[in-house]
C-alpha cells in the first residue's frame, strides 16, 4: 500500500520550517498540536520548533463516575472530539488545514481502542491532504515536549528521563531523541498515577486522585506514617533496580485505613495522603538519581502528567542539586498527554531527514519505547 505524498519525497525544507499537525489519543485526552518545525542548520527562531497550538479535549469528567478511565468511553469521546479539536487548533494557529506539511500520530502505547481512533483519523487526514505521515511513540513524545520550551537550552545527550503518568511509569536512557532511547525500568504493576487514583478512592477523595492527594497532603505530616517503598530493598537490586511497583504500597495504605476503622478511630486523611505521597516520590526520585549515577549522566528530564505533583518536583530538584544533577521539566501544560509533543517529535524526525511512515501500521497498545517511529518508509522498503 502506498500513501499519496510519500513517493514525491520527504517534507521539503522551507525558509520557515514545516507545519506539523500532531494527533494524540492514547488515553482519555484528545490532543491536537500544531508545531512549526525548525529549519536544519538555522540559528535563532528558525533553529527552534515553534508551538502554534496545543488543543486538548479531555473526557475526564465522563470517567469520574467510574473512578477511572473506561476504554470504551474514551474511544467514543475521541470520535466525538477529534473534528472540533482539529478545527480549533487550526484556527488558533492561524493557518488553513491545507497549509499542513505533515501529519503525526501516536501509534502506541496506550488503550487499543483509543489509539485506533487517532490512527484512523491521521491516515485519513494525511491521504486527503497528500502529506507525509509520521507514526510515533507516545512515551518518546513526552520527552519531545521538552524541545518546545522556548526558554530552555537545547536538550543534551545522554539524559535520563523519568516519565510518570496515569498509565505509565518509565525510566529511560535517552542517547538521541530520534534514534536511541533505552528502557531502563518500568512499573511491573500499577503506574504511579493509578496508585494515586486508587488511594484517593480509599480515602474518599474524588477522581482524579493526583490533585486531590496533593491538596490533602499539604495539610498532613509526611513523617507521621511511613509506608513501604516498593522494589527498594537490597534483594531487589539485581532484577528490579530501575523498576517500580506501587501495588504493595496501595495495599499497605488500605490495610492501615482498615485497621483504623476497625478500631473505631478516625482516619487522618491528610497524614495518610502525605505519607503515601512521600513514599511514591521517594521511590521515583531515588531510582531516577541512581540511574543517573550508574550511567554517569548528570541530567534528568521529568515528564508525564504526575509531574504536576508539587512535592515530586520539590524533592527531585532538591535531591538532584545535592547530587550534582541538572533537572529539566517541560512546561507543565505540555506534561500531560497532548498532540503538541507528538507534532514536536515528528518535527525532530523531519529535521533529521527521516523518511515518513507508510500506511502499514496500526494501533499498538504495547509499543516498546525503543521503537521511536513506526513503519518508516526506508525500513519497510528495505525488506
Amino acid at each position: 500500500m502506498t500513501q499519496p505524498g510519500i513517493d514525491r519525497g520527504d517534507v521539503s525544507e522551507s525558509s520557515s520550517g514545516p507545519l506539523v499537525l500532531g494527533i494524540e489519543t492514547s488515553c482519555d485526552e484528545t490532543g491536537i498540536g500544531i508545531v512549526r518545525g525548525r529549519v536544519p542548520g538555522a540559528s535563532g527562531p528558525r533553529g527552534r520548533h515553534t508551538l502554534l497550538s496545543n488543543t486538548i479535549a479531555s473526557s475526564m469528567d465522563e470517567h469520574a463516575r467510574f473512578g477511572g478511565v473506561v476504554p470504551e468511553v474514551a474511544a467514543r469521546a475521541h470520535l466525538e472530539a477529534l473534528q472540533p479539536a482539529i478545527e480549533h487548533a487550526v484556527a488558533e494557529a492561524g493557518i488553513r488545514l491545507s497549509d499542513v506539511d505533515a501529519v503525526a500520530v501516536t501509534s502506541g502505547p496506550g488503550l487499543a481502542g483509543a489509539l485506533m481512533v487517532g490512527v484512523g483519523a491521521a491516515k485519513a487526514l494525511a491521504v486527503s491532504l497528500g502529506t507525509p505521515l509520521y507514526a510515533v511513540n507516545h512515551l518518546v513524545g513526552h520527552i519531545a515536549a521538552d524541545v518546545l520550551d522556548a526558554d530552555a537550552p537545547p536538550l543534551e545527550y545522554p539524559t535520563v528521563a523519568l516519565l510518570v503518568s496515569g498509565g505509565h511509569t518509565s525510566l529511560l536512557l535517552v542517547r538521541d531523541l530520534t534514534r536511541d532511547v533505552e528502557l531502563l525500568g518500568e512499573t511491573i504493576d500499577d503506574a504511579a498515577g493509578e496508585a494515586f487514583d486508587k488511594v484517593a478512592r480509599l480515602l474518599g477523595l474524588p477522581y482524579p486522585g493526583g490533585p486531590e492527594i496533593d491538596r490533602a497532603a499539604a495539610e498532613g505530616d509526611p513523617e507521621a506514617i511511613r509506608f513501604p517503598r516498593g522494589l527498594s530493598r537490597a534483594s531487589d537490586m539485581a532484577k528490579h533496580r530501575y523498576d517500580f511497583s506501587f501495588s504493595g504500597l496501595k495495599t499497605a495504605v488500605a490495610r492501615w485505613v482498615e485497621q483504623q476503622e476497625a478500631a473505631g478511630a478516625a482516619v487522618p486523611v491528610a497524614d495518610v495522603a502525605a505519607g503515601f505521597r512521600e513514599a511514591v516520590v521517594d521511590v521515583l526520585v531515588t531510582k531516577a538519581l541512581d540511574a543517573c549515577a550508574q550511567h554517569g549522566v548528570p541530567r534528568l528530564l521529568l515528564g508525564g502528567g504526575v509531574i504536576a505533583n508539587r512535592r515530586l518536583r520539590e524533592v527531585a530538584l532538591a535531591r538532584a542539586e545535592a547530587a550534582g544533577v541538572t533537572v529539566r521539566i517541560p512546561p507543565l501544560r505540555l506534561c500531560t498527554d497532548n498532540g503538541a509533543m507528538i507534532a514536536a517529535l515528528a518535527a525532530e524526525l523531519i529535521a533529521e531527514g527521516r523518511a515518513p511512515s507508510t500506511l502499514e501500521f496500526g494501533a499498538d497498545s504495547t509499543l516498546p519505547v525503543t521503537q521511536i517511529q513506526v513503519a518508516p518508509r526506508a525500513v519497510v522498503e528495505a525488506r
